[in-house]
Order: C-alpha cells, then sequence, then structure tokens
C-alpha cells in the first residue's frame, strides 16, 4: 500500500525547495530535483493545444535524449501564454540548473505551474533555481513537495517498497495539483521516482499504463490545463537487475508505479479547491475496461452530482443518468446503485433504504458511490470531489 512520507525519493536522489520571490507571498516557489547518476526518463504532458513553455522544453529535451538527470519545478507563474519570451525563459531555468549542476542542459526537464499570461521575471527564476541547487539534500522530499504547491492546502507525497530478485527496490513520487483537474491531467505537476533500471521505452510504457487507473481517473473540475506534466525519472541505482518486459520484476514494477500515481491522484482529488467531500466511484460489472472507465469518470465529473455532494444529499437519479451518458454500454434496467453499503437502486428503479442512515452517511467527508452495471466482469474507479461556493470564489478570476 502507497504511504505518505516526508522522504518519498529512492537512493541516489536528492531534492530541495526554497524561495525565489516569484510568489509574492515570500512562500517557497522553485524546487529542484536531482539524480546522482543519469536516469532513464518518460514524460506524459497536456493535451491542451496551447502548451505552455516548459511543457515545449522538457518535451524537446526528452526527444533528445530519453534520459534525464534532474528537473526543476516553479510555481507561482505558469509560463504559458508568454510567446518565444515564455521559452526563453523555461531554457534558461534549464541552463542554471545545468551550470549549478555540471550537467548539459539536455539532461534538465522543467515544469512549472501557477498563473497563465504572465511575463516571468528571467532574473528571479534563474537565482532561485541556482539557490535550489546549492540547498540540495537527501531529506529534501518534504521541501520540493511544498515549493510546488499553488492553492493546495497539504504537499502531497508518496512512497513503496518492493523486491525485486531479492534486491529492495523504491518507487517514490510527489505531486500538485488542486483544480483545472480533468481524465487529461490536470493543473498537476507529478514526478516519480525509482531506483529500478530499466530501458527508455519500459519507462514509458510503466509510466503510460500507470497514468489511465491514476491521473486520468482523477475529476476536481474537468478543466484541462496548459502545463500538465508528469515524469517517471529510474536511476539504476539499486542491487537488483535490469527490468525486463513480460516478466514478474515488471509486473511488480508496474504495480508499484501506480499505487504511488493512484495515492497521489487521490491526494489531488481529496484537496480539491474549496471541496468538504472527497469522492471514489467505483464501477463493477462493466462490459469492457474502458466502458467501466467510462463510467466511473462520467459520475465523478459531474457538476450535478459534485452539487449533490456539496448539499449533502443522496440523489441516486443523477448517478445512472451520468452512466447512461457516459458512453458505456449497459441496460439501464439492470442497474444497481450503492451509496456506502447501502443500495438505493435496484434494476435501475428506487429501492427501500434507511433514510436517516443515509443522511447520517451524507455528512461525512468520504463518500463512496458503487454501480453494477451487469454488463460483464470489468471494474474501475474514479476519483473526485464536491463542488462549493468556495470553489467558485477562488475561481473568480481575481489574481
Amino acid at each position: 500500500m502507497a504511504s505518505k512520507t516526508g522522504a518519498c525519493f529512492p537512493i541516489g536522489f536528492k531534492a530541495s525547495g526554497v524561495s525565489a520571490g516569484i510568489k509574492p507571498s515570500g512562500k517557497s516557489d522553485v524546487s529542484l530535483l536531482y539524480s546522482e547518476s543519469p536516469c532513464t526518463a518518460a514524460g506524459v504532458f497536456t493535451k491542451n493545444l496551447a502548451k505552455a513553455s516548459p511543457v515545449l522544453v522538457s518535451e524537446k529535451h526528452l526527444s533528445e535524449s530519453g534520459s534525464a538527470q534532474a528537473i526543476v519545478f516553479s510555481s507561482g507563474n505558469a509560463n504559458a501564454a508568454n510567446g518565444p519570451a515564455g521559452d526563453e525563459v523555461s531554457l534558461a531555468m534549464c541552463e542554471a540548473a545545468a551550470g549549478s549542476l555540471n550537467l548539459s542542459v539536455e539532461q534538465i526537464l522543467i515544469a512549472q505551474t501557477g498563473l497563465i499570461g504572465i511575463p516571468l521575471n528571467p532574473e528571479i527564476a534563474c537565482k532561485g533555481v541556482k539557490l535550489a541547487a546549492s540547498s540540495l539534500k537527501e531529506e529534501g522530499g518534504a521541501e520540493a513537495a511544498a515549493a510546488m504547491m499553488t492553492t493546495d492546502t497539504f504537499a502531497k507525497e508518496s512512497s513503496v517498497e518492493i523486491e525485486l530478485e531479492g534486491e529492495l527496490v523504491k518507487v517514490g513520487g510527489m505531486a500538485k495539483g488542486a483544480a483545472m483537474l480533468a481524465p487529461s491531467m490536470a493543473t498537476m505537476l507529478a514526478v516519480v521516482t525509482t531506483d529500478a533500471k530499466l530501458s527508455s521505452s519500459l519507462a514509458h510504457e510503466i509510466l503510460t499504463s500507470a497514468m489511465e487507473d491514476s491521473f486520468h481517473s482523477m475529476i476536481v473540475d474537468g478543466c484541462m490545463s496548459t502545463n500538465d506534466t508528469v515524469f517517471l525519472l529510474a536511476n539504476g541505482s539499486s542491487s537488483a537487475g535490469e527490468v525486463k518486459k513480460d516478466t514478474d520484476a515488471f509486473t511488480q514494477l508496474q504495480s508499484a508505479v501506480t499505487k504511488v500515481c493512484t495515492d497521489l491522484a487521490k491526494q489531488m482529488a481529496e484537496d480539491g479547491e474549496g471541496s468538504s467531500k472527497f469522492l471514489t466511484m467505483k464501477i463493477e460489472g462493466a462490459a469492457s475496461k474502458e466502458d467501466a472507465r467510462l463510467a466511473a469518470r462520467a459520475v465523478v465529473g459531474s457538476v450535478l452530482v459534485k452539487c449533490s455532494l456539496a448539499g449533502e444529499v443522496q440523489y441516486w437519479g443523477r448517478i445512472i443518468a451520468e452512466l447512461g451518458a457516459s458512453g458505456a454500454s449497459f441496460d439501464p434496467r439492470a442497474v444497481e446503485i450503492f451509496y456506502g453499503e447501502q443500495k438505493v437502486c435496484d434494476k435501475g428503479i428506487a429501492c427501500q433504504h434507511d433514510e436517516k442512515a443515509m443522511d447520517a452517511y451524507m455528512l461525512n467527508s468520504k463518500i463512496e458511490i458503487s454501480a453494477n452495471l451487469h454488463a460483464g466482469d470489468q471494474s474501475a474507479e474514479a476519483y473526485g470531489c464536491d463542488l462549493s461556493h468556495a470553489y467558485v470564489d477562488e475561481n473568480m478570476g481575481r489574481s
């Protein structure tokens, strides 16, 4: 089971988080993750056509080498929609890290988050990178995770340990994100690290597979950001042999990376802007895995469902309506729906339940809704939150 920890990174990784002055509040806003040895690297980025400068720079660096040794993160300014000047700032920050760490610039990746369309001062940003490079330490994960935050209320970290060929292998990660969270990722930044040995092609396969039931299955508001970025770095520092495809080691590592990504995704949904409820939607009995994912994501992404959660009202009619609109194939007159342990819909119609117990259940901060489609044997989960007045207040466009 994935666990939250202040020291989330495996052997050979160091991190830091510092205040550079990008945020007017003076809170930490630049972090750096560094591996003492070169890493196999993979990245998944936003599908938004209006990609931010750090996304463009990181995509280029990954395409040129398939490896990396450090990642620069900054918060408080997305460096998006800033044109060529924005590209130059992201590249300059990579160059500052490369110079400080005696690496080639292609070995530096970058991810940024914050307000869109606001020019970023390159002197402040690069000074922050250099300070972060001088502050690297093995136990710097918590500081690095904190420096990534924008509207997050807590830093998000996770780690697991597994045994491959009798040798200990660690997988760790950190992330930020509380809004603009949709199935195609979000205004989220995340990095997963491991000391396992694996090829670039397997790193990409492991990461893209892990995305489906984690970051792609988490919705706060259904909005797609310009900066979404998830990296996987593997530095091979473990004593275990190289992970090969179609082996037990591959299956174990894939599971571990997925657990870390899923834990981070749940933390983001739990920390949704202005939210008071964390929702887990479980689908069973789907005809296919894709149908199960479609159905689960449709419910957690529904504004109507989110509003009923905020109002602490059980309203299964909204659930079956979203299931029917999801694109999943099933017979609506065969569906069962549960809130917690209580069945509220049987064969597509209302059924008796304890209304007082249900009212009490809806007061909880964590709500689980499940639906059995009775169309097959596939299942999936998705994660979300309610939609409250506080979310609207946070997103009225005031900087």
